[in-house]
This record gives C-alpha cells, structure tokens and sequence, in this order.
C-alpha cells in the first residue's frame, strides 16, 4: 500500500520548511505542521513559522491555533490534526507533516487514544511533587510500574508525574498502556524523510546563524510583546528556547548577549535530542546535507525516494 503521507523530519534548523512546501508544489499537497511551538498565535520569530512568501500558496495548517497561555497536549494536537488531514485525503489531495516534534507526529499517525485525563490527579502530583520533590514520586513509581522507572530518568519530573496519573486514573501502567496501543495498527501510513548534515558542524552554524537572524527579525521585541499582554513567563509556551532565555534578559535578570549564546547551546542541545528520536525509526530515509547545502541534491532524492514509495 502506497503511503497516504509524505513527512518531512529531523533537527531545527535542516530545512524540513522549504523540502515541505516544494513537495507540496509537486504532489498535488498542503502542509500540516507536528511543531509544538507554531501552534501558538503571536510566537512567530522564535519559533521560526514560515513567512507568506515561505509558503509560497500552499495551505499550512496546524499553526496559529492556541493562545500562549493555554494548555495544550499530545492528545490535543492529535485531535486537532488528524480530521485535517483525513479532509485534505479526502479533497484527493497529499498531506505533507513537516515539524521537530517526534511525539506529536507519532501519535497523529498511530491515532491512539491516550490514556484517561484528569486534571484531579495531575494537580495532585504537581502538588505534591513542589511540596516534597521528585523523590517520594519516583519511589512509587519504582513500586508501581518498575519497567517505567528503568526506562523513565529520575529527574524527568513531567513523565514521572505522567506515569503515575494514567496508573491513579486507569488502574493500568503506562508500560501497559503502551504495549496495548502499538498492537493497534498505525491509522495513517508514511514516507518519512529525514534531513541531517554531513558534518554536525554545519548544523552547529546553521542553528547559529539563525538564532543571529531571529535577533534581527526582532526576537527580543516579539518577548516584550509578549510580556506586556500579560503573558506569564511562567506558562508552558514561554518556556519553550529562546523565549525563556530572552525573558530573563528582557527584565533585567542577565545580559543579553550571554542569553544568546544560551539560546544557541539549548538550540543545539535540542537537535541532538530530534536527531536521537527521529533516528529511532529505521524506515525514515536519510539525506544528509553537503558542504555547500545543494537543494538540487536534495530535490533528487526526494523525488527517488517519493516515486519509490508508490507516491504519484
């Protein structure tokens, strides 16, 4: 069965926007964004949307859809996204999943419901986790789900207080929940393309050059504005890099230029950590930039490896 979607994967700063919207222009598609940070409305420097003119006309989706100050989830972005693409599926039409966010993606194509959601026992695990730390959580967690505990760290405090909701909310382990969910067979099919560089240190640059340029398009402006709606910089959306680290600068707590250079550490700490995950997957097919970056190169391969997967 030929795959009902392209997507296009790997670490920031590789160059999945311009692969997304050409593969778009060429199959007869629109991009659905797997990026948990475009979702929010205002937040467009930082988190490197695509412009208009990047868009070229093709329909983007999934961006600008939340205010920073909501919550939103795994399960919320599944949600959303898997009626948009079943919609541009059944316009006749190629959905193109363009993002870094390995998690979001995984659950739109396997459509898995998501363990049991309560805010009652999330609460009270958040409580209890800033009244007495991590330690008395991960110690329940070790005795109630001993196979999460070896695979989970012990300072992850937001998957420790995961683990432990889904066991108080379903009776069940979240390592059970789990197996269940990938016995289920996956609700969309794909290609996946991967985008890397030959030599990390081009990808070092890249990630460099274009925090430079966030500065320039007005990065620190985008934060101030942000602060003075009233957004909390204590909310999930202004932790994400870049606005954390410009928050501080911005009110006075550290200078700008080693904020910066904390940007650029936490960009590329971060693109180990996509390259760690998308690299999980061994059916995602590979193409490694060369010194110059040749977007004819990468046109090629792409094309290949489209019309090998049956993609008209």
């Amino acid at each position: 069965m030929a795959p009902q979607v392209i997507c296009v994967v790997g670490p920031t700063a590789s160059g999945k926007t311009a692969l997304g919207v050409w593969l778009a222009q060429q199959y007869n598609g629109e991009v659905v964004s797997f990026d948990s940070m475009q979702i929010y409305r205002g937040m467009d420097i930082g988190t490197a949307k695509p412009t208009e003119e990047e868009m070229q006309g093709i329909p983007h989706h999934m961006i600008d859809v939340v205010e920073p100050e909501e919550d939103f989830s795994v399960q919320t972005y599944r949600t959303m996204a898997t009626p948009i693409v079943e919609e541009i599926l059944a316009r006749g039409k190629r959905p193109i999943l363009v993002g870094g966010t390995g998690l979001y993606l995984d659950a739109l194509l396997r459509g898995h419901d998501f363990a049991v959601r309560s805010t009652g026992w999330r609460d009270t695990l958040t409580a209890r986790y800033e009244a007495e730390g991590i330690g008395p959580l991960w110690q329940e967690l070790e005795q109630v789900d001993p196979e999460a505990a070896l695979r989970l760290s012990p300072n992850d405090a937001k998957r420790v207080i995961r683990a432990l909701e889904v066991w108080h909310e379903t009776g069940k382990t979240i390592s059970q929940h789990n197996r269940e969910t990938q016995a289920v067979p996956d609700r969309f099919t794909a290609l996946k393309l991967g985008l890397n560089f030959e030599q990390r240190s081009d990808l070092w640059a890249r990630i460099d050059r274009r925090v430079d340029e966030m500065v320039r398009q007005g990065l620190v402006q985008e934060v101030q504005q942000l602060l003075h709606r009233g957004i909390s910089p204590r909310c999930t959306a202004m932790q994400a890099i870049g606005y954390k680290e410009l928050t501080r600068a911005v009110q006075g707590e550290e200078p700008l230029e080693p904020a910066l250079e904390e940007v650029k550490l936490r960009s590329r700490q971060y693109a180990k950590r996509q390259l760690t995950w998308f690299r999980r997957d061994a059916q995602t097919k590979w193409f490694s930039h060369p010194s110059p970056v040749s977007m004819e190169a990468l046109r090629r391969f792409a094309t290949e490896k489209v019309t090998e997967a049956g993609i008209q």
